[in-house]
């Protein structure tokens, strides 16, 4: 659906995908490699993925905006 579509035009059109998607996805392609989960569990996942394990030296990983709705102004 995005081909042909660069720079801005790209982004203005995801985001109107993103605003016009339904409540209910499940069994739609858009809801693929999407798994619900804890909020605290993304954010474990996230931090342990940027920063590698939690041995001791491991430095602090700030998250920040990992939640926020990217079609929202």
């Amino acid at each position: 659906d995005l081909e042909g579509l660069d720079g801005s035009k790209k982004e203005e059109a995801i985001k109107e995908r993103i605003k016009q998607k339904g409540k209910q996805l499940v069994g739609r392609d858009e809801a693929l490699g999407t798994t619900p989960r804890q909020l605290t569990d993304l954010l474990g996942s996230l931090c342990d993925l940027t920063s590698g394990s939690g041995d001791k030296g491991t430095p602090i990983v700030l998250v920040q905006g990992y939640f926020d709705d990217y079609a929202k102004e």
